[in-house]
């Protein structure tokens, strides 16, 4: 059996539901399905797309627990005469097997694509901020094509050093040098203006998680 060296300190991470750990684990007593299933969450969020989705052949070397994974209902299939489509059964994707059914959708038009590397600025806000989740994934792409990508590390290195752990407070900054032009000289003291003035004025109550 080989080693594993360890996981290093440059790692991204995939949000895996709390429900998996509290319910699935112990339920599940495959482990092609236990892999299946933990493939599908991974490579899912490493999709791109409002709908996201996998064809049998993406699981690759997993598929063999594929239908034990859709047979417990950690996986939603999808047939018609293009295929078999998976979707995790998560809020987004029951929504996406509504679009399909409804004809909203068809995922045989969509091609399979490789998994999608995680950007800079998912580790830059597991490094200092926490977790992912859906919707900060998403606001963190819309930042993306927002602003230029070397500005966010030292945004967010400014909100570490200021122990504003808060992605509003991230953004407020890179707003400022949108707006502002981004002063190398300058900068930093604008942004504990902004943090004393978005969490000790009259925006406070609207800046707290």
């Amino acid at each position: 059996m080989p080693t594993f060296n360890g996981f290093t300190s440059s790692e991204t991470f995939t949000a895996v539901p709390d429900t998996f750990f509290r319910e699935l684990l112990s339920q599940i007593d495959d482990a092609d399905e236990l892999r299946a299933a933990l493939y599908a969450i991974w490579r899912i969020e490493h999709t791109e797309g409002p709908v996201r989705f996998l064809r049998r052949a993406d699981f690759g070397e997993f598929a063999s627990g594929v239908d034990k994974a859709a047979a417990r209902g950690i996986l939603l299939e999808v047939r018609n005469e293009a295929g078999e489509f998976f979707f995790l059964n998560s809020p987004r994707g029951r929504a996406s097997v509504e679009a399909v059914q409804s004809g909203k959708f068809d995922p045989s038009q969509v091609a399979s694509a490789p998994p999608v590397e995680r950007s800079n600025v998912f580790t830059l806000y597991e490094q200092n901020i926490g977790a992912l989740t859906p919707l900060i994934a998403d606001m963190l792409r819309e930042a993306e094509r927002e602003y230029p990508s070397a500005w966010f590390e030292e945004a967010f290195g400014i909100a570490a050093a200021q122990n504003a752990r808060n992605w509003k407070y991230v953004e407020a900054i890179l707003k400022r040098w949108k707006e502002k032009g981004k002063d190398e000289r300058k900068n930093r003291e604008d942004a504990v203006k902004d943090f004393k003035r978005y969490t000790e004025g009259e925006f406070a109550e609207y800046f707290r998680e």
